[in-house]
């Protein structure tokens, strides 16, 4: 399986986003890639008015491009996240399309980031963003796939819950701070993996963004991580495709080695 990382530095320029993201994926295309995977928020990262303004419902335009892309090259499409509006809500809403174009999962962001980084302007994800509830899967041609979103990847309840339902492939787009990168994204990401034995993919935001003195900066560093933990694929800093292969058959080996998840004794959500 050949997954392609799609790592971009979207701002509050909603066009300009749109041409960056649709331009990798047409290169993630190009260099065969069976799955596209994009980051969290890409359509638009700005201030409340301004992403509420960048928002649409899952049958809007962007999200139509976004199936019709995934139709036109074959290629299974993992949307990041899009901005999605329902009534008067906002969701940070997971995307997913198979090779036709169809939209096989929706995921709304459950866990919001509403933290103060050392260093940092403060984030109230919930100031702007509605909650969702739902824990997602979705059957595909690479097996039992989870949603997830950046935030969530602290949470190991949800990909227990992932693991449990089946899921063999994790799905974690991120627009993640640079502040708390440095020391926990490598070790979250693969936590993740290695506790459920699972690939973990996780395609994010780089660079900084935002008005002059009141700047964030996204930390990047893109992976793929594979059940044992390995690091199987890390995207340089910059905007890019960085493409990775993926041995599914190595999720087997893990497990029969190691079974873990045939060990649990505390419930069978846990």
């Amino acid at each position: 399986m050949r997954i392609a990382l799609c790592q971009t530095n979207c701002g509050e320029d909603v066009a300009a986003n749109e041409r960056q993201v649709f331009g990798q994926l047409d290169e993630a295309a190009a260099g065969g890639a069976d799955l596209a995977a994009l980051p969290e928020v890409w359509p638009c990262q700005g201030s409340a008015s301004q992403v509420r303004a960048a928002a649409e419902p899952l049958d809007g335009p962007r999200v139509r491009r976004l199936a019709e892309v995934a139709r036109r090259h074959r290629m299974w499409v993992h949307g990041g996240s899009v901005l999605e509006l329902d009534g008067e809500r906002v969701f940070n809403t997971s995307v997913l399309f198979d090779r036709g174009g169809d939209l096989v999962a929706t995921y709304r962001k459950i866990h919001l980031f509403d933290a103060d980084p050392p260093g940092g302007v403060p984030s109230r994800e919930s100031f702007l963003y509605a909650a969702g509830d739902k824990v997602v899967t979705a059957e595909t041609e690479f097996g039992r796939v989870g949603l997830s979103i950046c935030y969530d990847v602290r949470f190991p309840e949800l990909y227990r819950q992932l693991a449990v339902l089946g899921a063999t492939i994790l799905f974690v787009p991120a627009a993640f701070r640079h502040e708390t990168g440095t020391d926990h994204w490598d070790v979250l990401v693969r936590a993740r993996a290695i506790e459920d034995q699972a690939f973990v993919v996780a395609a994010a935001q780089w660079g900084t963004w935002g008005p002059e003195g009141r700047e964030r900066r996204n930390f990047g560093n893109s992976l793929v991580v594979d059940p044992w933990g390995r690091v199987v694929a890390r995207a340089p800093d910059g905007i890019g495709v960085t493409l990775a292969e993926a041995d599914l058959e190595a999720i087997g080996r893990v497990r029969e080695a190691l079974p873990a998840l045939r060990h649990r004794r505390l419930g069978p959500s846990c």
